[in-house]
């Protein structure tokens, strides 16, 4: 694989995002400010601290978090099987020398850039409210990669096993759904039955919040370096199956 080749995917890709960024980015900042608003604001005027936090306070470091996954997995599902099957943009580049791995990668380095685009934004966002006072959580910026890769790499694989663009409800219904409800966000799992606690020591989302959160009210420790090492073998497991999957759909 020839990562320059890669990057002539992702720069197509940026060139024409450049012409519908300014809708792009109002859609994928109004929700999570929604969440913010009337959750961290609204409910959290009724909820006592949680572990020292306000609510607001509490909520803050998932939503950016949130706001990164979704990005990525819009793009790489949707996007991605927009360019795939009607408009027919992988057989034109795959009649440059350009390799199919090569493109697979592009869309994984896209979907990890406008995770990390609008989880950046959400983070600014955060800074006006006044919940950034810690100059760690600028490692949030490494940890909003690591989330593209992980959710680009989960999207292409939807992407590869669905039998039509319709199909992607169930993806968002059934399994990003549940990802964002029972990730930490919203409330502690602490309390919860021990076989969700237990579940949801798979669900990539929980980490990232929980190394989020560590980032922003009590920076880098031993946890926040468990849970990277938890997310880099999630990350390893999963990277080579958008590869084998999408050629083995696109060759069929």
């Amino acid at each position: 694989m020839n990562f320059k080749r890669a990057l002539r995917v992702w720069q197509r890709n940026a060139t024409v995002y450049k012409k519908l960024y300014r809708s792009s980015i109002a859609l994928n900042f109004f929700e999570p400010m929604f969440y913010l608003l009337a959750l961290g604001i609204g409910l959290g005027a009724f909820i006592k601290e949680i572990n020292g936090l306000n609510y607001l306070q509490f909520i803050a470091p998932g939503i950016v978090m949130s706001s990164a996954m979704y990005a990525a997995c819009y793009e790489c599902t949707y996007g991605t099987y927009v360019r795939m099957e009607y408009q027919k943009t992988f057989d034109a580049i795959l009649a440059t020398p350009i390799l199919f791995e090569e493109v697979i990668m592009g869309e994984l380095l896209w979907g990890t850039t406008k995770s990390l685009i609008y989880g950046t934004i959400i983070l600014i966002v955060m800074l006006f409210f006044g919940l950034v006072n810690n100059f760690e959580v600028l490692f949030l910026f490494f940890y909003l990669i690591f989330c593209g890769l992980i959710f680009s790499s989960l999207s292409l694989i939807a992407t590869a096993l669905v039998p039509g663009i319709e199909s992607f409800n169930y993806f968002y219904t059934l399994f990003l759904t549940p990802l964002f409800l029972f990730s930490g966000i919203f409330f502690p799992l602490e309390e919860m039955p021990s076989l969700l606690k237990d579940i949801s020591q798979f669900n990539p989302l929980f980490h990232l919040v929980s190394i989020s959160r560590t980032l922003f009210y009590v920076g880098i420790n031993e946890f926040v370096l468990y849970e990277s090492i938890y997310l880099l073998l999630f990350l390893l497991f999963i990277f080579p199956l958008p590869f084998l999957l999408l050629k083995r759909r696109y060759l069929l």
